[in-house]
């Protein structure tokens, strides 16, 4: 029985490894990463003296495959917050998902937000469903130290190219309007971007639902 299973699912996976366009969405270039968002030295060490954004220390852990932002962006942020959880495998032990060492198709957000219950006793939120305010008052909130936030958005409203993404949100500057992103995706590395654009690519359907943001506290 065992063996039928383990048969099968090699034929999914060979199945799906011969239609990467099911899967994988357009790859994004670096050039279009450079070009559609901040990365200037001078800023990023501005937004790495955030409050929040300091309690990461400039130890971002990438995400070991494609699939794994979500639980990657949990660790990232339970290591920030001193929680036991902080490595991909640890924040998946015990929720039933992506057995595999995959989340295929990735993570929803209220998948995401149940793996966080099931590993801090912090108060867990999903937000969706933001008007452009709300989501202006909640980074103002991302740069206080006890919370933590987690965006869902779609690359593509932002580089043109790319599918769902989860990241942490290490803070805002207020007076550029720039969401500073830490991205757990290592060919991205941590980016700024104008609060309207980030706004616009989490604004947008995963499935039948929106995208939005885990806050944590």
């Amino acid at each position: 029985m065992k063996r039928k299973i383990l048969i099968g699912f090699v034929g999914v996976v060979a199945l799906l490894g011969a239609a990467p366009f099911v899967v994988k969405p357009q790859k994004v270039s670096q050039a279009a990463i450079e070009s559609s968002v901040v990365r200037t030295p001078a800023l990023l060490e501005r937004a790495w003296a955030l409050p929040t954004a300091s309690a990461f220390r400039h130890e971002l852990v990438g995400q070991s495959n494609g699939s794994l932002c979500g639980p990657s962006s949990l660790a990232n942020t339970f290591r920030s917050l001193g929680e036991a959880a902080t490595s991909e495998d640890e924040v998946l032990a015990g929720t039933g998902l992506c057995w595999t060492g995959m989340c295929f198709m990735g993570l929803t957000l209220d998948q995401l937000g149940e793996v966080a219950r099931h590993h801090t006793s912090r108060k867990v939120t999903v937000l969706r469903d933001l008007t452009p305010e709300a989501f202006r008052e909640h980074l103002r909130q991302s740069n206080d130290p006890r919370l933590r936030y987690v965006v869902n958005f779609t690359r593509k409203a932002i580089f043109g190219a790319g599918g769902g993404h989860h990241s942490p949100i290490g803070g805002y500057l207020e007076a550029e309007d720039l969401v500073f992103v830490l991205d757990v995706n290592r060919d991205f590395g941590p980016w700024l971007v104008q609060r309207a654009r980030l706004f616009a690519a989490m604004d947008t359907l995963d499935g039948s639902r929106k995208r939005g943001m885990l806050r944590i506290e």
